[in-house]
């Protein structure tokens, strides 16, 4: 065996315990994170990569007055002398600044596709051209060679570059940012710069200006795409702590749209803009599909009339639909209506802190007058120089013949140089401009422009000694810069403030009074139970595209799906009374109760009932949580249990007592992983036996116990149910009694009866028995039902074909068999869901 070779010498292997290393370790990376790529710098509001594109282009000389120039040479030399990073990460970052749906005051010049509010992607970078905004290049950069900011080496010390860019205005209210760090993340809405500088402007005057007068000056954010900010609340919370919720809505307006080919008038809600940073696209999809599920009603049409003129997004409305009641679902169910979390986080001495509106301006002021302090001394030297060399000038010309008798005796120019100093008391420096001064400097006019030079330069080292001198002249310099980029970049606000509107207003009180009347009517039970409304017994019926209808019990029964679509159908049915709950689960983990009393009774102008999803808060109508099931909870509810079973075969047992006294709020009764959902809930009892069911076609038997599955609290993950294959989830969860078939459907239309008995007891978290051969490798297990006699299942589709099919006529077969052929599918279309219809 060959020797290993000791590389390290004697004595220097130093010994480090793990956890202090790698604490050591993860700390300098999370601050490397934090300070150099993640957060912004108060003091001019970009972050690194930000500032090495501005100040890159700024030594490419791309003034606003200059040629556009290709982004990819610019991205090119802020990789190559300042950010060696990705490229496309610095051309992203590059096009936000030009975008002015994103930023509100953009600080670069763009020519090209830079992409679209509806999320259309940039063009590639050698394309499109770019070049500083004037208003960057005169807020940022025109005081960047008056030595007012420190400079650093770069990544290979080849090129210096700033440690800030001298910034004139507050760009990160002005902009505004968000970023995600290690354990904190910034989000700054952008702000009107005509109000931030009269703010500013307003705390050099009284440092200890009121916040109230603070906010009175400004008011809010004001976000490039406009929209509208209910309430002040949020604002006030997020401008005293640094950290609040703001109320934002897009801007809609209800009219009266021209008739086509000859039909009636009909009301429209135009929706003009949207909240900051909402994809158009994405929302007028996310509305469709809400039509087509079923859960927003009352729209016949929606269209983009967006143009180059703005935007304009019609949504037309069926007759004797009230507008109003379809805006209030388009704030609750889709992204109108948002809540921009603002967090004012920045980077103040190399520190990540959480600020004020009044911190984050006095930052700024504070750096201002650091950066003119040091830029006024800058300018002092340089006159101060230029003084000196003027006075040797000037007094050489007076003593003009004895310089010229030097200069014939002199033997050098070093010897002519002592000779100047001595004879005529100058300085070395002033002896070498004399010694470089040209024959046309003797003239009368040179003179005379020398001593104006003279004079004018006496005066202006007088004024800039006056402002360093004196702070409150400083101040007023201050101030006037301030005022004069107000004047030239100033616009007026886009985003309005609003009250509390009235419609909210009279929700609330609805709300409000519909919970105190609620109250009351406890109290009246409690106090006098002969005083209480009469109870009614119904009939509730749910649909499987998410429908709930009410109807009194009667000796003749309605079809069941009698007045639904033709790819709807009764999935449950429950007998109940009106002063009952009703629980809804949904995919997210949560359960939210509805009031049996508060759906409203089936009529014939709407047999499809009400949607569910609307029932429930303005939470769950706003998620993308889809309800998987529902049902009355039961009088003996402690003793009374549950299964759950996720996508990704998390499992658990809980009691119904969790799901008792619950707020309109909701609870969440299972804690999901990431891209996992709750897909199956099963009602059981201590003794029964579980069968769950993946898409690769094995199946799991257990019985339901404490040693299998424990019964477990609310905030509970759950247990692993069956070891799932790569790309693989579950499809199916039943309790059965003994003697039980099951009805086991693939996605390519095979089915199949298989007796339960088939299958032998085992353990959660096994691998499970294979229950059927797929007669293809694409094939998957797309359900598994109970086979109950007599009953159909409803297979639906990806396309949302809904077919019937009599279990009866499926045979019954072995594990080894693949299952007949129940259904000839299109091409690219597969079943997706097997449920069991009610009839």
């Amino acid at each position: 065996m060959a020797k290993q070779l000791n590389l390290l010498p004697t004595g220097q292997v130093i010994t480090t315990a793990l956890h202090t290393e790698m604490q050591r370790s993860y700390l300098e990376y999370a601050m490397s994170v934090i300070v150099g790529r993640a957060l912004p710098d108060v003091r001019d509001g970009l972050k690194p990569v930000h500032r090495r594109i501005l100040y890159a282009m700024h030594e490419l000389g791309l003034t606003p007055d200059r040629p556009y120039r290709k982004c990819a040479r610019v991205v090119g030399d802020v990789l190559g002398k300042y950010h060696p990073h990705g490229d496309q990460s610095v051309y992203d970052a590059l096009v936000r600044l030009v975008q002015d749906f994103s930023s509100r005051y953009p600080l670069l010049a763009g020519h090209g596709n830079f992409g679209s509010v509806d999320n259309d992607p940039p063009a590639a970078m050698r394309y499109t051209e770019t070049r500083l905004a004037a208003i960057s290049h005169e807020g940022m950069l025109t005081e960047i060679g008056e030595e007012t900011v420190e400079f650093i080496g770069n990544f290979d010390n080849s090129q210096q570059e700033p440690t800030v860019l001298p910034a004139q205005l507050p760009f990160l209210l002005l902009n505004g940012c968000a970023g995600i760090a290690v354990g904190m993340a910034t989000n700054i809405p952008p702000h009107n710069l005509g109000e931030v500088v009269d703010g500013l402007i307003a705390l050099i005057d009284n440092p200890d200006l009121s916040d109230e007068k603070l906010f009175q000056l400004i008011p809010g954010p004001d976000f490039p795409t406009g929209g509208e900010i209910i309430g002040d609340a949020g604002i006030r919370e997020a401008y005293s702590t640094g950290k609040g919720g703001i109320v934002l809505r897009g801007v809609a307006q209800i009219e009266e749209i021209a008739p086509v080919r000859g039909s009636k008038r009909r009301t429209a809600i135009i929706i003009t803009e949207l909240p900051y940073q909402v994809n158009k696209a994405a929302w007028i999809e996310k509305v469709a599909e809400l039509v087509n599920q079923g859960r927003l009603q009352g729209i016949s049409d929606l269209r983009d009339e967006s143009d180059r003129e703005g935007m304009r997004v019609v949504i037309e409305l069926k007759r004797d639909t009230n507008p109003q009641d379809v805006l209030g679902h388009l704030y609750h169910q889709t992204a109108l209506q948002t809540n921009f979390g603002a967090i004012l986080l920045a980077i103040v001495d190399g520190q990540p802190r959480q600020l004020s509106l009044r911190h984050l301006l006095q930052e700024f002021l504070s750096f201002r007058e650091h950066t003119l302090n040091r830029r006024y001394s800058h300018e002092l030297e340089k006159a101060q120089n230029r003084l000196h060399l003027l006075d040797g000038l000037l007094k050489a010309l007076s003593n003009l013949d004895d310089v010229i008798e030097i200069l014939r005796q002199a033997a050098d120019g070093a010897s002519a140089k002592i000779d100047l100093c001595s004879l005529l008391d100058l300085t070395e420096v002033q002896a070498d401009a004399i010694l470089a001064m040209p024959l046309r400097r003797l003239t009368s006019l040179e003179q005379q422009n020398l001593q104006r030079e003279f004079e004018q330069l006496a005066e202006e080292i007088e004024l800039l000694q006056r402002l360093l001198n004196d702070r409150k002249e400083l101040l007023k310099a201050l101030k006037k810069d301030l005022r004069t980029l107000k004047r030239k970049y100033s616009d007026a606000r886009r985003t309005k403030l609003l009250a509390l509107d009235t419609q909210t207003k009279g929700q609330e009180d609805k709300e409000t009074r519909r919970q105190g009347d609620k109250e009351e009517n406890l109290k009246s039970k409690i106090e006098n139970p002969k005083s209480e409304e009469p109870v009614e017994e119904v009939v509730l019926e749910f649909s499987h595209r998410g429908y709930v209808r009410r109807t009194q019990p009667s000796a003749k029964k309605p079809k069941a799906d009698n007045g639904l679509s033709d790819n709807d159908f009764i999935i449950q049915t429950a007998v109940t009374d009106t002063d009952k709950e009703l629980m809804v689960l949904t995919s997210g983990g949560k359960v939210y109760p509805v009031n049996v009393g508060d759906i409203p009774p089936t009529t014939g102008r709407s047999p499809r009932g009400k949607p569910l999803i609307t029932m429930l808060s303005s939470t769950a109508q706003g998620s993308q949580e889809a309800v998987i099931n529902r049902f009355v909870l039961p009088e003996n509810a402690e003793t009374s249990q549950m299964i759950l079973l996720t996508k990704q075969a998390r499992i658990k047992r809980l009691s119904l007592g969790e799901f008792t006294n619950l707020t309109r709020r909701g609870i969440t009764i299972l804690k999901l992983k990431d891209d996992d959902e709750l897909l199956f809930s099963q009602f059981t009892t201590p003794g029964e036996h579980l069968i769950v069911a993946s898409s690769g076609g094995r199946l799991l038997r257990f019985p339901v116990n404490d040693e299998q599955l424990a019964i477990m609290g609310r905030t509970a993950v759950g247990l692993q149910a069956l070891r799932l294959l790569k790309h693989q989830q579950m499809v199916g969860c039943v309790t059965f009694a003994k003697d039980s078939n099951l009805l086991l459907v693939t996605e390519e239309g095979y089915a199949k009866r298989i007796p339960v008995k088939e299958f032998k007891l085992a353990n959660r978290g096994d691998l499970g028995t294979q229950a059927l051969k797929f007669k293809s490798k694409t094939d998957n297990l797309a359900g598994m039902v109970m086979a109950i006699a007599s009953s159909e299942v409803a297979l639906v589709t990806n396309r949302e074909r809904v077919v019937r099919l009599s279990v009866e006529t499926v045979p019954l077969l072995g594990r080894d068999a693949t299952g007949e052929s129940v259904l000839q599918l299109n091409r690219d279309e597969k079943i997706i869901t097997v449920a069991q219809v009610y009839s």
